[in-house]
């Protein structure tokens, strides 16, 4: 809840803090693991056409670094398409639809009431079914499961059924 509300404090455009900070809290409730397995980031998601420069996210770090020892990481995701060789995206939404697993692809924000409210473009039955998905719009099976070894994702969360590649 701390992270959220230093998120929100910012103002920021259609963000939400995604990735591995919101999987990695699920898969370890799933595991029963006492506490939570430690983050290397917090991923600061946003989508802001009007300047989509890196400094930009940087300037944002540096501000959060000030008021916060959060392992902060800012992204627009309004440049990230470049990154990618994608067509623009549109939204933050939009921009979670491309990552690499679908299990990641969830984030977290407050809604204007105080609530967690959550963005998932392919919904949270999977993140819930022990599993890691490919999104097929990103990349191959073969380096998509060097990933996931490299992640050592099914030594962390043994539960986790191993590698699944949806036709997206």
């Amino acid at each position: 809840m701390e992270a959220l509300r230093i998120a929100e404090s910012l103002k920021l455009n259609d963000w939400s803090i995604g990735a591995g900070f919101v999987r990695n809290l699920v898969w370890d409730k799933l595991h029963d693991y006492p506490e939570f397995t430690p983050v290397n980031d917090i991923d600061l998601i946003y989508f802001d056409e009007t300047n989509i420069t890196k400094e930009q996210d940087l300037s944002i770090e540096e501000r959060l670094k000030l008021i916060s020892d959060l392992p902060w990481s800012v992204k627009n995701q309004a440049r990230m398409h470049i990154r990618n060789h994608d067509l623009p995206y549109c939204s933050t939404e939009d921009a979670m639809s491309h990552w690499v697993e679908l299990e990641t692809a969830i984030g977290a924000k407050l809604s204007s009431y105080g609530e967690i409210e959550l963005i998932a473009p392919f919904g949270v039955e999977r993140l819930f079914a022990n599993t890691i998905t490919l999104n097929s719009k990103r990349m191959k099976p073969k380096e998509f499961k060097q990933r996931v070894a490299g992640k050592r994702w099914l030594e962390i969360w043994p539960k986790l059924e191993g590698i699944m590649v949806n036709e997206i």
